[in-house]
């Protein structure tokens, strides 16, 4: 494999998407003493519970965005990469 090549797999991703990937480890490890409490209760679920079950989509969101982000960032990288190879 060339270094071309390599450097297209092995890409850094960007400041913004590494921030945006940080957010459901910071909203489920750093929030605790916020939604540790039973009460109020949510859709019939206590507050903790559903506090965690809605990060699951959530978590799902902010993945999405961070490869749509990296994705954005690729073109410019790309462009000048490709036609080059013969």
């Amino acid at each position: 494999m060339n270094n071309a090549r390599k450097s297209e797999l092995l890409r850094r991703p960007t400041l913004g998407a590494l921030l945006l990937a940080v957010v459901p480890f910071l909203a489920l490890c750093f929030t605790v003493p916020l939604w540790n409490r039973i009460h109020p209760v949510v859709l019939g679920i206590p507050f903790n519970l559903f506090w965690l079950i809605l990060w699951i989509p959530l978590t799902t969101l902010c993945m999405w965005l961070v490869y749509t982000r990296d994705r954005k960032a690729e073109p410019a990288e790309a462009n000048t990469t490709k036609g080059d190879s013969r």
